[in-house]
């Protein structure tokens, strides 16, 4: 099976570098990956480094500094230089969000939970209806599972999002939203039973409209990468068959986030 992990970041002044995630990559057979840009940076070069470097084997999503004049300029002059995306807030400036869309790429979303429930951010996609939207890190239900954030009704119109044609939702590792066993077992490193996030993520959007991503390097303070796609596949091989997983570990994100060149 053709695996592409989603959400991973690369840097060489915070977390780790590109040559890192290729080794992890390489060991656990993963063959394609996004690089997210990360949280306050919005210096893209590297991503771009990466990818002449690695050719074939990463895209890049990029970050803007949203509150500049120039944003929108400088987002274009990204995808000019071969970004397939740009990671926003929900909150972000909406003649960022349409621009984008204009642009033809794809938006990983940041965001809360509440965010995501909102009715401005319905608003929102459903007036760009053409342009793909990534809802990262469970869409912030897996905050919902640790009982941080408001409960059954925001819960309902996150996963009520779903029949939206073009939203997406990013499925990360298993520590995202699950305590360590301690003393830790050798088969599976969690408490059981683990808590319903992905069981109900998984049934409210199905194969076609989730992708894995590891969430590299910050996943290695909880499961570690290996553990993040492995116990993520296997709880999900509970429920799809082989040709619905090879969307969701791999198919989805390619057509989100298409390979350059």
């Amino acid at each position: 099976m053709l695996i592409v992990d989603s959400h991973c970041h690369a840097s060489e002044q915070f977390f780790e570098p590109v040559e890192v995630l290729a080794y992890q990559m390489e060991r656990y057979e993963v063959q394609h990956a996004a690089l997210i840009q990360m949280r306050g940076q919005f210096d893209n070069t590297y991503q771009e480094e990466c990818i002449r470097r690695y050719p074939g084997r990463f895209t890049s999503v990029v970050a803007i500094n949203v509150q500049r004049n120039e944003a929108l300029v400088v987002l274009e002059d990204w995808v000019r230089r071969g970004a397939v995306g740009v990671r926003l807030r929900v909150a972000d400036s909406e003649a960022v969000w349409r621009h984008a869309a204009r642009l033809g790429i794809a938006v990983s979303a940041q965001g809360s939970a509440v965010e995501f429930a909102s009715e401005h951010f319905a608003r929102l996609v459903n007036d760009l209806p053409n342009m793909p939207i990534v809802l990262e890190h469970y869409a912030g239900l897996h905050h919902v599972a640790a009982g941080s954030a408001p409960g059954d009704d925001v819960v309902s119109r996150v996963l009520g999002l779903a029949r939206y044609p073009n939203i997406y939702v990013k499925v990360h590792g298993l520590g995202e939203f699950s305590e360590r066993a301690l003393p830790m077992t050798a088969d599976f490193p969690f408490v059981r039973p683990i808590p319903g996030v992905l069981d109900h993520v998984a049934s409210a959007f199905g194969a076609d409209k989730m992708m894995w991503g590891s969430d590299f390097p910050p996943c290695a303070s909880r499961e570690g990468y290996r553990n993040a796609l492995r116990h993520t596949l296997s709880v999900l091989e509970g429920t799809f068959d082989t040709q619905a997983l090879a969307k969701i570990f791999g198919g989805n994100a390619l057509k989100v986030f298409p390979l350059q060149g």
